[in-house]
């Protein structure tokens, strides 16, 4: 067992952090927080807003503040931007705080999943599979290096993938009651 007062979901964009996150959360009565929504209410602008009044760096400075004031409390589903994992300090909080779940998808399935998709503003461009695939070279080392249980979500169903992480978390996971 490994005890830890969060539950952590990581992954790139279309992997269902939050479909299934929002699914987990009850099913483990802790409180969901989606980290991107987090930053929206703590800005009060749109995530495209920020990322064209401030750029990536922006976003990424306003995501390291949120993610940092959410690692710190307890009891909670948290779930990513699928950024998150390229800062270090990001990296550091959330392995210290959190038991991590690494939901992978392959490319195809994010092509997918997000072909309808216009809120991303990395994907706002015309060469979305490549880019989908860089940011896939870049950041699936970082997710798995964090990851305490990883989870291919590509011939899941959200429901399918919840009831797989609950019998995994069952075996591998200890809520950490207190803070610490």
């Amino acid at each position: 067992m490994n005890p830890a007062p969060n539950l952590i979901l990581i992954g790139p964009m279309g992997a269902g952090k939050t479909c299934i996150g929002r699914r987990l959360a009850e099913r483990f009565t802790l409180d969901f927080v989606d980290a991107d929504q987090a930053i929206v209410d703590s800005t009060g602008a749109s995530i495209p807003a920020i990322f064209e009044h401030s750029g990536e760096a922006g976003f990424r400075q306003h995501e390291r503040q949120v993610l940092q004031a959410l690692l710190d409390g307890h009891g909670q589903l948290v779930s990513t931007g699928g950024g998150a994992v390229l800062d270090a300090d990001n990296r550091a909080a959330i392995a210290r705080r959190g038991f991590v779940v690494y939901l992978r998808v392959s490319v195809p399935a994010q092509l997918e999943r997000l072909a309808r998709d216009r809120g991303r503003p990395l994907l706002q461009r015309p060469d979305r599979e490549q880019i989908l695939h860089e940011m896939a070279a870049a950041r699936d080392p970082l997710y798995q290096s964090l990851a305490d249980l990883t989870l291919d979500t590509d011939l899941y169903t959200p429901a399918e993938a919840t009831a797989q992480l609950v019998l995994r978390l069952a075996a591998q996971w200890q809520r950490q009651e207190t803070p610490e």
